[in-house]
């Protein structure tokens, strides 16, 4: 039986951005349940989509006018606020069979708590005075082996400049619609592959989530942008860290693209599979 909603890391330098928040999910059409909001404790509200066969499982077996701790895929939007991606649900008092059978049932809440998130990728922004970062988390080729974009995780909390492009594993909490960091792991840099905007290229934008590019920011005391290498690209280094199917739960090294559905059935009342 599993333990957690979470797969544990099986490499370093493991990307990946998911968490579990717990609430009310409501759909914007009764009949059509992809598409809603998440009303949680707190009085918050957070936009929401249903991925895969988690349709299924809501339909047959959740009542939807209760809360459940939902697994989920962070997005940060532009406007600053949180998007997520619903993709499986961590109950087994109900939806784990052997659970049900024991003489201990297990605990539906989580060690971590509720709204905890683990975010694994490349730091591409940092301003320490603000406690903005930003992590860019890379995603698992296509079937067709076409490369999907990576996607920008914002976060509040506070990381020295020198920690610029090396990969970094947090652990963090839902603050409303933000995503606050409570841990850092520094695991190492991240390999670069050329330079071709050259030394004295400069950063495109004041802050995290403008312009068209990586944003910079200028030191404290001097006229020179501290750079966060907009444009340059690195080889995709946790190809080898998928999890094959049968090898000790679900598929999560990474988060699929957005949008993408899963597959494969919900692994005792946890999490759906997404697809490779």
């Amino acid at each position: 039986m599993r333990q957690h909603p979470i797969s544990p890391v099986t490499e370093p330098l493991q990307y990946r951005a998911i968490g579990v928040v717990r609430g009310v999910y409501q759909p914007e059409d009764p009949e059509q349940l992809t598409r809603g909001r998440l009303l949680t404790d707190d009085g918050g509200e957070l936009e929401a989509v249903v991925l895969g066969r988690l349709l299924t499982l809501m339909r047959r077996h959740l009542d939807l006018a209760e809360p459940h701790l939902w697994v989920v895929y962070p997005r940060t939007r532009d406007e600053g606020t949180l998007h997520l991606q619903l993709v499986g649900v961590w109950e087994p008092s109900t939806l784990d069979s052997e659970a049900q059978t024991a003489d201990e049932p297990p605990s539906d809440s989580l060690p971590e708590g509720d709204d905890y998130f683990s975010i694994r990728g490349e730091l591409i922004f940092t301003k320490p005075e603000s406690n903005d970062l930003v992590i860019k988390v890379r995603v698992l080729p296509k079937p067709d082996g076409s490369r999907p974009t990576p996607f920008k995780v914002q976060l509040k909390g506070d990381v020295p400049l020198q920690h610029l492009r090396h990969f970094l594993a947090l652990e963090g909490r839902r603050r409303g619609q933000e995503l606050h960091v409570e841990q850092i792991e520094v695991i190492g840099p991240v390999s670069q592959r050329g330079n071709r905007g050259g030394k004295g290229r400069r950063g495109a934008g004041a802050g995290a989530g403008g312009g068209g590019g990586e944003p910079g920011r200028m030191q404290a005391g001097g006229k020179e942008p501290v750079r966060n290498e907009a444009g340059r690209k690195e080889p995709v280094r946790n190809e080898a860290a998928r999890n094959e199917p049968g090898r000790g739960g679900p598929m999560l090294p990474v988060v699929p693209t957005p949008g993408e559905s899963s597959s494969g059935s919900l692994h005792r009342g946890a999490i759906s599979r997404p697809s490779r």
